[in-house]
């Protein structure tokens, strides 16, 4: 029995990294998507935080957040750019699906699990490097975050997380589907609602109490709790970690389902 985890396990991480290694090759051959993917959140940090710049002056908001509008939803704009992104990873199994490499896969004895968790580190790197520079965009702004390295790499944990939750999601969604305009249609429809009902662009104590009870239960607020509250002066470590941990067993349970999704595409063969 031993002997057989420890076969498994190295294919597992080996064939994870050549076909991570194989999806960073085929993006840096069209940089131009990853430069696309952050023109929205730039409209939505520059714009919004021009716009909103006198919210943080209602009482109350925040639960007396300290600090300008720019910084309190600079991680909001951040983790948008993350779920945004990953939202769309499935369609790289569509397009390996219509080309036929899928069928390859397949026949060959790769790891299901490796060819879900490679679009998974594939997308968490796009993710980090895309927050990276929507944090520098918002410090050249004017926004000045007191967590210091230790809060930006909490944030750098919380994208990898969230996007690796629906990077997951977005691909058993493909394996499920098989279309590129279902899982557009899908991914739109879950997206949207997720970051309006959320702390990413304003505080949710100021919205209806509905509001504030999806906003306990929804993912992507977690990540934009743990974030911020690591960026600011007296984080409540209490808070991110059971943030970051509640995200890391959702991202491990979507995995695990999406693995289990190539079932019923081998079913529909």
């Amino acid at each position: 029995m031993s002997a057989v985890v420890e076969t498994r396990a190295p294919s597992f991480l080996t064939h994870t990294g050549l076909l991570a290694v194989r999806a960073l090759r085929g993006g840096l051959r069209i940089p131009v998507f990853v430069v696309m993917q952050l023109v929205q959140p730039m409209i939505w940090l520059l714009l919004f935080g021009a716009l909103f710049e006198s919210v943080v002056d209602i009482p109350g908001f925040g639960g007396g957040f300290q600090g300008s509008y720019l910084e309190f939803i600079t991680p909001g704009v951040v983790m948008m750019t993350a779920m945004f992104g990953a939202a769309w990873a499935g369609t790289s199994f569509v397009q390996d699906m219509d080309r036929g490499v899928m069928d390859r896969f397949l026949a060959s004895p790769t790891s299901r699990g490796a060819l879900v968790a490679s679009t998974m580190v594939y997308q968490s790197v796009t993710a980090v490097v895309q927050g990276v520079v929507v944090v520098l965009v918002a410090v050249a702004c004017g926004a000045r975050f007191d967590g210091g390295a230790g809060g930006m790499l909490v944030v750098a944990l919380a994208v990898v997380l969230l996007t690796a939750l629906f990077s997951a999601l977005s691909n058993a969604f493909a394996l499920l589907t098989g279309q590129q305009e279902a899982l557009i249609g899908i991914s739109q429809l879950i997206t949207l609602p997720l970051m309006f009902l959320s702390s990413a662009v304003m505080d949710p104590s100021l919205s209806p109490d509905w509001v504030q009870s999806v906003a306990r239960y929804n993912p992507f607020d977690w990540a934009v709790v743990a974030g911020r509250e690591a960026l600011s002066a007296t984080p409540d470590w209490g808070l991110v970690w059971s943030r970051l941990g509640w995200l890391a067993v959702a991202a491990l349970v979507l995995w695990w389902l999406a693995t289990r999704a190539f079932r019923a595409l081998q079913r529909s063969a």
